[in-house]
């Protein structure tokens, strides 16, 4: 009765075996699966059964037969090589990990698990990074970047409300382009417009104005100035903000043959924050770049002004 038996174990673990070399990972289960009825003790079929499940991508029952082979053998590498392999799918690379270190406690000169080992710490790696550029990109806080012109707004202004205006309104515009960046990697050029909420008249004048031709040539960036400070007047407006891409123009103030002389952020993608304001302008240039296939906005770079404006002073 148990020669039989044990012969039946062998053929029914051998034919899965030649399934799974095969790639036929159903089949290799199923027969592993019958194996395992008749000597649910023996780990080698658990963790050939690991192997077919990861295969077919049912992680949760592999991950469990992975389990089962420790429990069997404690001392096996292969049970804690299956758990790192699984648990690399699933994404868990620090469980993954662990598990790798163990498979190579118990065979220390298997090179195939110090490959995995290093593979998985570079993942781990890069998936720290990943969330942690996600977390840059969804938590944007502008309102820190311009502290010290929060100052200067309120030296200005003194006890006006209307400093506090202009600093909410340039963070808003602000933030809104950036996040615009990150979700298509653009900006249109606009300028946004602080109207006065008393005087303007909004069914005639919006708070924005595309100025996508306006560095086309000196003729239209000529035109487009006198456009937007008679618009400034007209609307009554207290404050504007110009945003822009700098991929539609060669250098801020080419045509005044500034250059790349004062350019500093030539190799950098990025937007220009221009904030006009009868007794304050200021201009930003936000620079991007691309992190782990997400683009990414720095810190916004304060340039000098009277080198680079985009835009010359739009209120008198």
């Amino acid at each position: 009765m148990g020669e039989p038996q044990a012969k039946a174990e062998v053929s029914l673990k051998d034919q899965g075996n030649e399934f799974f070399k095969s790639g036929n990972y159903l089949k290799a289960a199923a027969l592993y699966t019958q194996a395992i009825k008749q000597d649910p003790s023996n780990p080698t079929i658990y963790s050939n059964r690991a192997a077919a499940f990861l295969h077919l991508m049912k992680l949760t029952k592999a991950l469990s037969d992975a389990e089962t082979t420790i429990n069997l053998k404690p001392d096996w590498e292969k049970g804690y090589f299956r758990k790192g392999c699984i648990l690399e799918a699933m994404e868990r690379y620090d469980e993954a990990l662990t598990a790798f270190e163990m498979a190579l406690k118990y065979n220390p000169q298997s090179s195939e698990v110090s490959k995995k080992i290093k593979k998985l710490a570079q993942l781990d790696k890069d998936k720290k990074r990943a969330l942690e550029v996600e977390n840059m990109r969804s938590n944007i806080d502008i309102a820190r970047h311009l502290d010290a012109l929060k100052a200067e707004l309120s030296e200005k202004h003194g006890a006006e409300e209307s400093w506090k205006d202009f600093f909410a309104f340039l963070v808003e515009t602000m933030e809104t382009a950036v996040k615009s960046w990150h979700d298509c990697s653009k900006v249109d050029p606009r300028v946004y417009f602080l109207l006065d909420k008393d005087k303007t008249d909004t069914e005639k004048y919006a708070p924005v104005v595309n100025i996508d031709k306006a560095f086309e040539s000196p003729h239209t960036h000529s035109n487009c100035i006198s456009f937007l400070r008679q618009y400034a007047v007209d609307s009554f407006a207290r404050a504007a903000c110009l945003i822009t891409p700098k991929s539609i123009i060669s250098y801020p103030q080419v045509w005044k043959g500034q250059g790349s002389r004062k350019w500093k952020h030539a190799q950098s993608d990025g937007f220009f924050v221009q904030f006009e304001a009868p007794s304050l302008r200021k201009l930003w240039f936000v620079p991007s770049s691309n992190e782990k296939g997400q683009s990414l906005c720095r810190d916004p770079v304060l340039l000098d002004i009277t080198a680079h404006e985009l835009l010359p002073r739009l209120f008198k």
